[in-house]
């Protein structure tokens, strides 16, 4: 029989979000033993009892005993020292981000571990099925708006004119957050508030051969309120918009960070933000002033001369845990079970099964060497 481990998170004080309990409900019918980290579910106000009387199989155990098991499932990705914890030949299943942590890949095969990242498991049209894009991009731009309403309560406004807000990057994160703004954000407050000195909310999308144009992103920014990030990169080690850009913003603009990219100063690789010189924020402190020290942790190779406030975090879906993770539940209660109940050599593009294919997808296997001709096998799976 195999054993399954859910450990906690613990980087982060707001970080709440383990899975609830009637996600185990859906695993009481698994030959598998089921282990919790002692606390599980604390944070969200569940008890031992809450779980036990979704799944009586269930165990709880130490951090330690939880990364020891068959299979690990953890939302957020394992620190390297917990990576150590784990067997050789074990499961990890966790948003682990390949394209941008080299590091990590890198420390996985090292141990032998088969890994399945969360966010490269894809269906047969390679849509991902592990995503909260409403999640990432209400409580973004909700935020933002927030902030943006404090700072429009101490400006004199002599015209009222439309609140613009200036999106690069065209994909779904992008997109909902145009939608998101439009709403205010969601949030009934900002609304009525921002109504009163302003004539509603423009929304501009800005593709690459705008953001390309130091020309044009000048006349954009210089009219811009909220500037949105929700770009995907080619080239983590280049920024889209530069420091020097940013000082033709206004005093009161917001910039979102809607991107869960931090800075990566290795040896081997250097990743920055796709703007440069803003910080990277948390789940513990997501809107950061100009001055605040989180500006002493950008690398000093960066400007950082222009600051506005910036809205960032590093899991936006984690603002509404509970929420976040009733979705996360849903969408890989097949993933797991998939996973306990054959052996990681049953995994490839052309199992007759549509969550084998899917979970084959999110190994490091695909990522590496397989990636360029997924597109292409995928076709001929499907048809």
């Amino acid at each position: 029989m195999k054993t399954i481990g859910f450990p906690r998170m613990h980087k982060e004080t707001n970080e709440k979000r383990d899975f609830l309990p009637s996600f185990f409900d859906m695993l009481k019918k698994e030959n598998v033993q089921i282990f919790l980290e002692e606390g599980y579910g604390l944070a969200l106000g569940y008890s031992k009892q809450d779980y036990l009387v979704n799944n009586e199989n269930i165990q709880f155990v130490t951090k330690r005993k939880c990364y020891e098991k068959d299979i690990v499932v953890v939302l957020r990705s394992p620190e390297f020292v917990e990576i150590e914890y784990m067997k050789k030949g074990s499961t990890l299943l966790s948003m682990l981000h390949y394209a941008t942590r080299a590091t990590r890949v890198a420390k996985l095969k090292e141990k032998g571990i088969f890994a399945v990242s969360m966010d490269s498991i894809k269906n047969d049209f390679l849509e991902r099925m592990v995503v909260n894009y409403d999640g990432t991009s209400e409580n973004g731009i909700n935020v933002a708006f927030t902030e943006l309403t404090k700072n429009y309560e101490n400006i004199f406004i002599e015209e009222k004119k439309p609140i613009v807000v200036s999106i690069m990057g065209m994909g779904r994160v992008g997109l909902t957050a145009a939608r998101m703004a439009g709403k205010y954000g969601n949030n009934k407050v900002n609304e009525v508030t921002l109504q009163e000195k302003t004539t509603g909310v423009l929304v501009k999308m800005l593709p690459r051969n705008i953001t390309d144009d130091k020309k044009q992103m000048i006349k954009i920014l210089k009219n811009t309120d909220i500037l949105v990030d929700a770009t995907t990169r080619g080239d983590a080690t280049k920024y889209v918009v530069s420091n020097e850009l940013l000082g033709y913003l206004k005093e009161h603009s917001i910039i979102l960070d809607l991107t869960a990219d931090p800075y990566l100063t290795g040896t081997n690789y250097f990743q920055i933000k796709a703007i440069e010189g803003i910080p990277h924020g948390t789940l513990d402190k997501n809107v950061i002033y100009p001055g605040d020290d989180e500006y002493k942790t950008i690398p000093t190779c960066l400007q950082t001369h222009n600051q506005r406030t910036v809205v960032s975090c590093n899991a936006w879906p984690g603002v509404k845990p509970k929420v976040c993770m009733d979705l996360y539940g849903k969408q890989l209660i097949y993933i797991v079970q998939n996973l306990i109940k054959y052996s990681v050599d049953d995994f490839d593009l052309y199992n007759s099964d549509y969550f084998n294919r899917a979970i084959y997808r999110g190994t490091i296997e695909c990522f590496e060497k397989i990636t360029d001709n997924c597109d292409n096998e995928m076709v001929n799976v499907v048809m």
